[in-house]
């Protein structure tokens, strides 16, 4: 596999074995040297199974500084709730048309879809196509909610969903390089709080058996996992 010199480069400095979180942002942002602003992610191994609806686990979590994207929200409405998606900054809004786009058009061109659950049975129709891309609503991730207004003013200001896949990790952007060592970290450890809390009672063993961090172009780097 073709690296870059940078990436290389970085791969000098970065140690083979897991180290403090805080030394471990230090690295992230050093090693970020792309000419944009690198988007930096955390990702979470866990010692449970993902095949087991026990053992599932999926939140939300308001980051204090945000992730630095911006996050295009579809808001599926209607009556007088469309105005109030609008005021409070959903990029589109509307009703059983935005459900026949994303049918006949596969629409995709937004990132979180809020939606009121007046609303769920007609969307339902598009749940196949949703689905797979991470994008059907849930009340468990507060993408389900009578109060849409609200959901779209958090999740503009940083509030993410984080959700297992199917190899038992967790994948979340906790901010860009420019952010800074102090903000990302601060960043990661209300997300790694989040995760350590929502830790399923049918978890046996280690639950976070390892974390790593990295940025867009750079290397992955290891931080010491501890469950709590």
């Amino acid at each position: 596999m073709y690296r870059s010199k940078n990436y290389k480069a970085s791969m000098e400095i970065v140690p083979n074995e897991a180290v403090e979180a805080d030394k471990a942002f230090e690295l992230v942002v050093q090693t970020a040297k792309a000419k944009f602003d690198e988007s930096i992610e955390a990702h979470f191994k866990l010692g449970v199974d993902s095949r087991h609806a026990d053992q599932q686990v999926r939140g939300t979590v308001a980051l204090p500084n945000g992730t630095g994207k911006a996050v295009r929200v579809l808001a599926i409405v209607k009556g007088g709730k469309e105005a109030e998606a609008k005021v409070a900054g959903a990029d589109f809004v509307g009703a059983e048309e935005m459900i026949q786009k994303i049918q006949t058009d596969n629409w995709f061109d937004y990132d979180v879809i809020v939606t009121s659950p007046d609303m769920m049975g007609q969307l339902g129709r598009a749940a196949k196509l949703l689905g797979p891309k991470g994008l059907m609503p849930n009340p468990k991730s507060g993408t389900v909610t009578p109060d849409v207004a609200k959901a779209i003013q958090e999740i503009k200001s940083g509030k993410i969903e984080y959700r297992l896949d199917k190899t038992n990790i967790i994948h979340c952007p906790i901010g860009k390089a420019s952010f800074g060592k102090e903000k990302l970290l601060e960043n990661y450890e209300v997300l790694l709080g989040a995760i350590q809390r929502a830790k399923p009672a049918a978890a046996k063993g280690t639950y976070i058996k390892s974390i790593s961090v990295c940025s867009t172009m750079g290397p992955g780097i290891k931080i010491i996992a501890r469950d709590s």
